[in-house]
């Protein structure tokens, strides 16, 4: 076969256990530290580190990320063996532990040389598909001897098993309101500056402007969330929550958000969206509806399954 082993490349969030950037008795907290780990120890950013870090708090002090992502890994693997392809599927994390460059060091190891890897990132930018590979490749720089190779698949944020699957779910959230129900898309907030250079706004339009299609919606709003506050630099806009504020204006009654722009249910939805998004609409009397992100549904993972069987079986 033209690859031995699959390896989902992700974010990442924190989990019980020391990250061994402090020592015990002086850690933060996982929460802090994972925070911290992605907007820098720099004084200026200490506020920031805080304020996100209690968002975690608020909802137990961890994220539910790193598991959904690996339930995410083992229902492929069984995907892949029902179509006699047994490739072990690995998940590595940019931000947390297992690291990408510890599941690689594993992965080699095991003796897996030819990796097909699958960025779990529906659109593409700087920050969302860039640094991804950046973190693997001195994953694989790292290794001594044969280093292993590394191919991807190609973006996917159109392609109807992707589409279906939200599809499906905004269906199962909605029930009888959707018909009369706004619907928006959201993603997250990306610097303006990496949007301009980027197709990431871009495929973000194309993903809702199909699944809108999917369901018959001819009208449909796009919003950002997870922005850093206080910026001195623009971000994507419009944020949900200015977004909800409008339609109430307009008259809109219900809204229905779907976040096609994470594929877990980790804490920037349940808090941006459950939390804050949700608690912006009950103060305008706007009834919101959060539908689910496509995690294991079945037409993602076949989607998923099929690229890695055909891309493995071709050359």
């Amino acid at each position: 076969m033209k690859y031995d082993s699959v390896l989902l490349v992700a974010f990442g969030g924190p989990t019980p256990g020391c990250c061994q950037k402090y020592n015990t008795d002086a850690c933060p907290g996982e929460a802090y530290c994972f925070v911290e780990g992605i907007a820098g120890t720099a004084e200026s950013q200490r506020e920031r580190v805080k304020d996100i870090s209690a968002h975690y708090i608020k909802l137990g002090g961890f994220s539910p990320f790193n598991k959904l992502t690996f339930e995410q890994a083992a229902a492929l693997e069984n995907a892949l063996q029902r179509r006699d392809l047994s490739l072990p599927v690995y998940a590595g994390f940019r931000h947390w532990t297992p690291y990408l460059k510890e599941v690689i060091a594993e992965m080699a190891q095991k003796g897996h040389r030819k990796i097909l890897g699958i960025i779990m990132a529906p659109h593409q930018s700087k920050v969302s598909w860039e640094w991804y590979q950046l973190a693997v490749k001195k994953g694989i720089d790292a290794i001594d001897g044969e280093k292993p190779t590394i191919d991807y698949l190609d973006p996917w944020y159109t392609h109807k098993g992707y589409v279906g699957a939200i599809a499906e779910i905004i269906r199962t959230a909605c029930g009888t309101k959707l018909e009369r129900a706004e619907l928006v898309f959201t993603a997250h907030a990306i610097p303006q500056s990496a949007a301009n250079t980027s197709p990431y706004t871009q495929q973000f339009g194309k993903t809702g402007e199909a699944v809108a299609q999917e369901i018959g919606k001819t009208r449909f709003g796009l919003a950002y969330q997870s922005a850093v506050e206080n910026s001195p630099i623009p971000w994507t806009e419009p944020d949900i929550n200015d977004w909800i504020k409008a339609r109430k204006e307009e008259g809109i009654d219900t809204v229905v958000a779907s976040p096609i722009g994470f594929l877990c249910d980790h804490v920037e939805v349940l808090y941006d969206l459950d939390i804050e998004a949700k608690e912006t609409a009950a103060a305008c009397g706007v009834d919101f509806i959060r539908a689910g992100t496509v995690g294991v549904h079945p037409k993602f993972i076949n989607m998923l399954a099929d690229f890695v069987y055909d891309k493995s079986m071709s050359g």
